[in-house]
């Protein structure tokens, strides 16, 4: 699975990104239709203590599923974001299974 990093209004960081990629080689590895990713960090100024934004959008077979969560720091954002896309997988993995 390719994994495409976009860093905005923030500085690039190559530990968040190796972390990034951590989480989502194990939902690659899980989930095998996985085709690629598409990660966004964000910071949103109007929040002082959360802002710290993670959108990812993963692009499989069928429509693509985008999951994003807004905390306080990347890390905690990154894996809140990827419960939710997990959550989501699950799902499509059902479908699948049924036909």
């Amino acid at each position: 699975m390719t994994v495409n990093f976009q860093y905005v209004g923030v500085d690039k960081s190559d530990t968040l990104s190796v972390f990034t990629e951590k989480k989502l080689e194990k939902l690659s590895n899980k989930y095998e239709f996985l085709i690629s990713a598409s990660v966004h960090f964000k910071k949103d100024e109007k929040e002082p203590i959360n802002g710290k934004i993670c959108n990812i959008e993963l692009s499989l077979p069928g429509p693509r599923i985008f999951a994003t969560s807004n905390e306080r720091n990347f890390e905690v954002s990154v894996r809140e974001t990827i419960n939710d896309l997990e959550r989501q997988l699950k799902k499509r993995k059902q479908v699948y299974k049924a036909h």
